[in-house]
């Protein structure tokens, strides 16, 4: 006896409210905007500027005393943060020192970290700082322009490459989707204030890639139907092709979101913002699949054209059972 995640022979109708789920997916984006430019992103040192100092001590974190004992040093905005980890044994407290970037100093110099832990060792005596980081105003500058650049560039190479695979029809759904995407996962890291750094623009890359195999196989299905069924409403080719490879779909992304979930909660602090991002994309991903690129498509229909042989590459494994 196999176990299924989706039973054979589905049949939903994912169309019926199809423009209240655009309305919706609008909603959400408009919320992310408005979040963006009233709260902006916490940029983390990467894009900053400063330096991070992680500290280590078998006394509990006193935020406020560690605070205290750095004011008189005098060194502009300083944020000090607890690091929670479930791994970490009990006499292992651990903390982030971010020091904003002086200016006329491309990083924090030797001479202010050794007065820093001077400082902090005064009320913690057996304080260690584990690493420190640091990265120039000019330099985190330069980060913030290329990571757009970056993400303009896949999105741009995205639409290209479903032009040209399918019709312009399905390239704007296919962008639609995974603007939507890049804008919610944004929109999350500035509603909570989740530290964005370069890693996060790595998350960014990888939930397009994610997020395009997903649309791709559901968009060779229905190019597949499109043929198959020649007489059949656009609608109900759709909702055909979404159940044939809703089995496929739903398996990949729960087996992901397994394996991400675990690495959420047992690897760390340090990857945790990385991963965060990803369980997210998985989720709206595959969500913009179905909802935003499928019915972008719908509304903007698409000419059937039988002169073309049936083309079934990327639907070998569509039919996965899950």
């Amino acid at each position: 006896m196999r176990l299924r995640l989706v039973k054979q022979g589905t049949s939903f109708d994912f169309f019926s409210r199809w423009k209240l789920w655009l309305g919706i997916s609008g909603l959400l984006m408009v919320v992310a905007m408005v979040s963006f430019f009233l709260q902006g992103l916490n940029y983390g040192i990467d894009f900053r500027g400063g330096t991070t100092i992680r500290t280590e001590s078998t006394q509990p974190i006193d935020v406020a005393q560690y605070r205290a004992a750095m004011e008189a040093l005098q060194l502009g905005d300083i944020t000090i943060t607890e690091v929670f980890d479930p791994t970490f044994p009990e006499d292992q407290n651990v903390a982030m020192v971010r020091i904003q970037a002086q200016e006329g100093q491309e990083s924090v110099t030797a001479d202010v970290i050794q007065r820093v832990e001077a400082a902090l060792r005064a009320v913690v005596p057996d304080i260690k700082f584990v690493s420190v980081e640091s990265v120039g105003p000019k330099v985190s500058g330069e980060l913030i322009t290329t990571a757009i650049i970056a993400v303009i560039l896949a999105i741009g190479a995205v639409l290209v490459y479903i032009w040209l695979r399918f019709e312009w029809q399905f390239a704007l759904g296919a962008v639609a989707a995974l603007v939507h995407d890049v804008v919610l996962t944004i929109g999350i890291f500035s509603e909570l204030q989740i530290k964005f750094d370069l890693a996060i623009i790595a998350a960014l890359l990888t939930i397009v890639g994610y997020s395009l195999n997903d649309t791709v196989v559901v968009f060779d299905r229905v190019r597949e139907n499109l043929r198959k069924y020649k007489k059949r409403p656009l609608a109900e080719v759709l909702n055909i092709s979404i159940n044939e490879t809703l089995s496929r779909t739903v398996m990949t992304s729960v087996t992901t979101l397994l394996a991400l979930i675990a690495l959420f909660v047992l690897g760390g602090d340090v990857i945790r913002g990385f991963v965060f991002a990803m369980i997210w994309g998985v989720i709206v991903g595959t969500y913009s699949s179905v909802f935003v690129a499928s019915a972008i498509l719908l509304y903007l229909g698409v000419k059937r054209d039988w002169s073309k042989p049936t083309d079934t590459t990327g639907n070998q494994f569509a039919n996965v059972d899950a």
